[in-house]
Formats: structure tokens, C-alpha cells, sequence
């Protein structure tokens, strides 16, 4: 049963890689044995502020959020992550650092996680990884900035129409707390561009 369960949940992995770049029966059983899958209830932690980030995590089902909580106790969300996308504090991994932010299950989550190590032993098994996972991040970086230049330079509308456009699968599974904690709003300004939208 526990073979199975392994196989049946390192499927979705293994057709995403497929779709970047085809792998070898060898490369197969790399991503099987070094990817580990990982249950998390909602509101369980994945990673919390302080500790150090051990893992890079793929979404096979559910809904994660990257946030951080400020002195005040506002709650700022980075990303959110949902089935085929993945999340960690690249900072606090590679570096080996505390994290300064928190990765949580907004539902009942699975995940393949590779720790460190096992992406160390992957990228020298199997150097197609290195290219893969470069790519992964370059692409990560890419759209980090993108949201910078939003939080800065473009309204609120602008920001949720963004919103939309990448996260339209989400929009019934997140609350308007939390749609507005990643758009820098609070919960009464989006109401009222939801109902503007509502009556043009």
C-alpha cells in the first residue's frame, strides 16, 4: 500500500518535469527516491519564521501560503501555492539561514519535498536537474520582481486583475482576508472594487 501510495503521488512530479525536459527510467527513480511525500492538515505549518527552510516543496494537492507578519502583527502574503506549483524560502535553503517567513496549508495538503542534501545528490546523479531547477528558480525570481513592481507602481484594480489572471483557479478556495492580505488592501477596500465590478 505504501509503494502504491508513493507511485500514485510522485505521478504529477514526474509529468512535470516530463513537460520541461523527457527523463530516463534512471531519472525516474531519482525523483522517486529522493522526493519524499508529506501530508499537512490545514492551518499546519511547513515552515515557520526562525527556522531554517529544509525543503523544496511541490504541491500535488491542496493550497499552501508564503507570508510574513510584521511588528504589528499584519499578516503580508507573498504566495500562495496550489496543485503543480512550488514554494520555499530559496533564501534561508541554499543559504542555510533562518527563514523570516512562513509557509502554511490553507487545506489539507500533499507535497513531495526534497530536503537539501537529496537536491545536492540529485543535481550530481542527474545533471538535467541542475538546468531544470536553475530554470525553476530563474523563473521564481522573475516573477518575484514582477510582483515588486506591481506593489509599487500599480493600483489596487491593477493589482486584482493580476490577482486574477494567475490565480483564477483559487478565487472559490481563498478567503477575501486573505485575497486582500496579498494585495496590500484591506478586506473593505476590495469589497467595494468587487461590487464596482458587480454594477459596470
Amino acid at each position: 500500500m505504501k509503494a502504491e501510495f508513493q507511485q500514485n503521488s510522485i505521478d504529477p512530479l514526474i509529468q512535470y518535469f516530463e513537460g520541461l525536459i523527457p527523463l530516463n527510467g534512471e531519472e525516474k527513480e531519482l525523483v522517486m527516491e529522493l522526493f519524499k511525500p508529506r501530508l499537512y492538515r490545514r492551518r499546519q505549518y511547513i515552515l515557520q519564521e526562525g527556522d531554517v527552510c529544509n525543503h523544496i516543496n511541490f504541491v500535488v494537492r491542496g493550497c499552501l501560503r508564503m507570508y510574513k507578519i510584521d511588528e504589528k502583527g499584519n499578516t503580508h502574503i507573498i504566495q500562495f501555492a496550489s496543485e503543480n506549483w512550488w514554494t520555499t524560502d530559496i533564501g534561508s535553503f541554499h543559504g542555510r539561514t533562518p527563514s523570516e517567513l512562513n509557509i502554511d496549508a490553507l487545506e489539507d495538503t500533499m507535497l513531495l519535498q526534497i530536503s537539501h542534501e537529496h537536491l545536492i545528490a540529485l543535481y550530481t546523479k542527474a545533471p538535467k536537474f541542475d538546468r531544470i531547477f536553475r530554470v525553476l528558480i530563474e523563473n521564481s525570481y522573475v516573477g518575484l520582481q514582477k510582483r515588486m513592481l506591481q506593489s509599487i507602481s500599480s493600483t489596487a484594480d491593477e493589482r486584482y486583475d493580476l490577482f486574477l489572471n494567475t490565480y483564477a483557479h483559487l478565487l472559490n478556495r481563498l478567503s477575501q482576508t486573505q485575497i486582500a492580505s496579498f494585495l496590500g488592501i484591506t478586506p473593505e477596500f476590495l469589497s467595494r472594487i468587487r461590487n464596482k465590478r458587480l454594477k459596470s
